[in-house]
């Protein structure tokens, strides 16, 4: 049974399977937090960065240290301001050009900044002075950027929790809170105008923790289970992230701008907790995030928007040892200090373990529709939609074809699967 020499095979499917992996992180980030005091260098950071799958930094400053050591190497970079630099930013353009003065122009475009975002949750934040002040302060940033000739290179947005949505459930009844009335219209008014993301964090971890049910930990970390069906639009959700960021587009859509890109800036689980937090482990955190990247690549989407991947930034680079709060909000970290990872989702390009979580991964959704193969095969697969390998025996007369696939995407919503690489083997012999 002899066509294609084993090393041949061999160094086909590395070539092609490090060009497809290559091509397919763009949308993976991760966010890079600094409320500690025993973090790596800036240096050291951005050497571990290249040698991950990771393509894209969150900082929620602009740290000087951090945007040098970034620079040269391809990473995408997103600038944060702080929530108390709003009000000085919507005071005038003066504050916002010496902003974008000090902390872009030396840096760009060495250090590639792509985003910069204009406070975090401010708008859930109960401060009203600031959330009146947020619109004005993002449009004196972008202004600023337009002077500098840079307002079509890197973009302006802010950070929203999921406490602007006043509905979620079912996904495509999302809706916005209405106490925010015209603050909501400006900003998304603003979005669009500019080509600017909607960013959100959506956490799965806090909505297992107001239900702890079984089912739902397996609907938080994309493991089997019964699904959650979307009466309106019928079709059954089989994970809560896609159901969260579903929940965004139908609010943007129910106010006319589904245009406007989503962007999820912060999700994650933690690894461990105080004796009384539910849920943080290893298993659970090395679970979500792992299939959460799987899910990513594999580029099915939601229901509500198939076929892509949503920009998505995983929390967090390392643990912050100073952040107030539970334990759990101290880690959340991949990756230990010492540069090490803390468990292991597939991010390295050493390994290239494109599906490192434990668990197994299940599709993101299914409909009334079904899908039968004409073909008659017998086949030995797994149920996920990442990394996996699978021989097909067809008998065709007296030849036989073996068909090894090995890196299957399993696309739902009633499309056939499509696998990307295929090895053919021929049996001669009768």
């Amino acid at each position: 049974m002899v066509v294609l020499p084993y090393t041949v095979a061999f160094l086909l499917l590395s070539s092609l399977q490090t060009v497809k992996i290559a091509n397919s992180q763009s949308f993976i980030g991760i966010n890079y937090g600094q409320v500690a005091d025993n973090l790596p260098p800036p240096p050291s950071t951005a050497k571990l960065l290249q040698s991950t799958s990771i393509q894209k930094v969150r900082l929620y400053g602009s740290d000087p240290t951090i945007i040098k050591a970034l620079a040269n190497t391809g990473i995408g970079i997103v600038v944060g301001t702080a929530n108390g630099d709003i009000p000085g930013l919507a005071s005038g353009p003066n504050f916002a050009e010496s902003w974008i003065n000090t902390n872009v122009l030396p840096f760009y475009p060495a250090s590639n900044i792509i985003l910069i975002t204009v406070g975090n949750e401010v708008m859930t934040s109960n401060d009203q002075n600031l959330v009146n002040k947020l619109l004005p302060a993002m449009q004196n940033v972008q202004n600023a950027l337009n002077d500098a000739s840079l307002g079509g290179k890197i973009k302006v947005s802010t950070v929203h929790s999921m406490g602007v949505l006043k509905q979620s459930e079912p996904p495509s009844s999302g809706s916005f809170d209405p106490s925010y009335g015209d603050l909501m219209k400006g900003l998304l008014e603003f979005n669009s105008a500019n080509g600017s993301p909607f960013a959100i964090n959506p956490y799965p971890y806090y909505a297992y923790r107001s239900d702890t049910r079984p089912e739902t930990l397996a609907f938080c970390l994309f493991q089997p289970n019964a699904g959650r069906m979307d009466g309106n639009i019928k079709i059954k959700y089989m994970n809560m992230f896609d159901a969260q960021v579903d929940a965004v587009y139908s609010a943007l859509n129910s106010m006319g701008f589904k245009n406007v890109e989503i962007v999820v800036a912060e999700t994650g689980w933690p690894f461990k907790g105080d004796d009384n937090d539910v849920g943080p482990s290893i298993e659970n955190a090395k679970a979500y995030n792992g299939n959460l990247i799987a899910h990513l690549r594999s580029m099915v989407g939601t229901p509500l928007m198939p076929g892509k991947s949503v920009d998505t930034y995983l929390f967090a680079l390392y643990d912050e040892d100073l952040k107030p709060g539970r334990g759990s909000e101290r880690s959340f970290g991949l990756f230990k200090t010492d540069l090490t990872m803390v468990y292991d989702v597939g991010l390295s390009t050493s390994s290239q373990s494109l599906a490192a979580a434990s668990q197994p991964l299940i599709g993101a959704a299914t409909s009334t529709s079904n899908n039968n193969s004409s073909m008659s095969m017998s086949t030995s697969t797994c149920n996920c939609t990442c990394n996996c390998t699978s021989t097909i025996n067809i008998s065709s007369g007296s030849k036989k074809v073996y068909l090894i696939r090995i890196f299957s995407l399993d696309l739902l919503y009633g499309f056939m699967g499509l696998s990307l690489i295929y090895l053919f083997f021929y049996d001669l012999q009768s």
